[in-house]
């Protein structure tokens, strides 16, 4: 069949499957034959790491995923998010892109739409970077420092 899916799991690891979080207690190998919903544990964002409004674009579209049953608020959240962010981001490649996202979003492609969003965030940090006259962070500025104090 040409339309099957395998993805290889390790132990302890969980993938969330039609809204059903999977846990597998041995490395083990899942082959789905039909369509099916997926989300894999290392691409799934915590509520508290939806910092930044394309974070929490993704987040929302997750909650889709994963929570079937908040598909409403969930598409409610989603356009209310979009929204904001289309101004924003204005007459950059950002704004093509999330014009796709609501595409995506629209014909139930929510998986699709997710990776569309991740490839973003580089962008996003880079405008609000842009957006600050070009300030770093204190995060960003802590290895220059230390390098700089070494050198000195």
């Amino acid at each position: 069949m040409s339309g099957t899916i395998r993805i290889s799991l390790r132990a302890g690891e969980r993938v969330y499957v039609n809204g059903a979080v999977i846990r597998v207690d041995r490395k083990t190998t899942l082959e789905f034959l039909n369509n099916v919903v997926f989300l894999l544990e290392n691409h799934v964002m915590q509520e508290e790491d939806a910092t930044t409004p394309l974070r929490q674009l993704y987040f929302t579209v997750q909650k889709m995923l994963i929570e079937p049953s908040s598909g409403f608020s969930a598409r409610q959240e989603f356009y209310r998010l979009y929204l904001e962010l289309l101004p924003v981001h204005e007459g950059t490649p950002v704004a093509n892109a999330l014009s796709h996202v609501r595409a995506l979003v629209n014909m139930g492609r929510n998986f699709e739409a997710l990776k569309q969003i991740r490839r973003l965030y580089e962008a996003e940090e880079a405008q609000a970077r842009k957006g600050d006259g070009g300030k770093t962070t204190a995060a960003e500025d802590a290895p220059r420092k230390k390098k700089e104090g070494a050198a000195g």
